[in-house]
């Protein structure tokens, strides 16, 4: 099966779902999965995407977040549809993990496939697990799971851990981030959602500035820290990215870390890099 619907019309059907959809504990979901052979990437879009977020342009290999972008509208063709449980408005995206088996050309052809692993409770509500494969000659040579959170009422009484209050890493860059960041993240991924780009359109939505999509802030770390041909990430989303504003990229070698720029220092993204995977199934 082929992803064929555009992206915005994608998120549009499911805005217009979500208000009939009422997350709650224990609820279920199995819709298969989206599968798009015949994979090639767009070259100019690429280049748009390594310069928002650091890459260096002109490699023959895609960024380690880029197949992210690749099935991206396939997570949203599943997660929109009617009986996808949970409202598509709403959902954050809480982490993900990466693991890149070999380098991947840029003009390479793929077969991607993406679906809803499964549906699992969290302390604030209920997180959907999507898992996306790159696959070249039969092989899976990138895959991805990303959690979505639906926030609803729980039983669950107990916190999360401080992670705010560790120790910072130790400071590589200050990075002062426009307010145009969101609309050309979006330009080059596709990803128009209002909250990232315009503080009137944010505002409709409960914030008062418009914010960094998660996943540029964790290519633009990547892009600072480096990864090697096979490697494994794993990032947390902490708390928004205001724009403008200004940020601290943090890191030891294998943990990475952005946060708020000033004293408080705020932490928005942790996250840490293995170079090496478990070989390729």
């Amino acid at each position: 099966m082929a992803a064929a619907t555009p992206l915005g019309l994608l998120l549009a059907r499911g805005a217009l779902r979500s208000p009939f959809k009422r997350p709650r504990p224990g609820v279920a979901f199995s819709g298969g999965e989206v599968v798009v052979s015949g994979l090639r990437v767009d070259l100019t879009r690429l280049a748009a995407y390594e310069r928002v977020c650091g890459f260096a342009t002109g490699e023959d290999s895609l960024p380690v977040t880029y197949p992210h972008v690749l099935g991206f509208p396939a997570a949203m063709d599943i997660m929109s549809r009617g009986d996808f449980p949970l409202p598509l408005l709403g959902l954050v995206h809480t982490s993900i993990e990466i693991t890149r088996r070999r380098s991947l050309a840029a003009g390479g052809t793929y077969e991607l496939a993406v679906r809803v692993d499964h549906l699992a409770p969290h302390r604030r509500g209920t997180e959907a697990f999507v898992v996306t494969e790159l696959r070249e000659g039969g092989t899976v040579v990138w895959e991805s799971t990303s959690t979505y959170l639906a926030r609803h009422r729980t039983q669950e009484t107990t916190t999360a851990p401080g992670e705010s209050q560790q120790t910072p890493l130790p400071v590589l860059d200050e990075w002062h981030l426009g307010a145009d960041v969101g609309r050309r993240y979006g330009a080059a991924s596709g990803d128009r959602n209002p909250i990232h780009l315009h503080p009137l359109t944010a505002r409709l939505f409960g914030f008062p500035r418009a914010i960094a999509h998660g996943m540029w802030t964790v290519a633009r770390c990547l892009a600072a820290q480096g990864t090697p041909p096979d490697v494994h990430v794993r990032a947390d989303f902490r708390a928004p990215v205001p724009l403008p504003g200004s940020v601290t990229f943090g890191t030891d070698g294998d943990r990475f870390e952005l946060r708020e720029a000033g004293d408080a220092g705020r932490l928005h993204v942790s996250g840490r890099v293995t170079g090496s995977c478990p070989d390729a199934r």
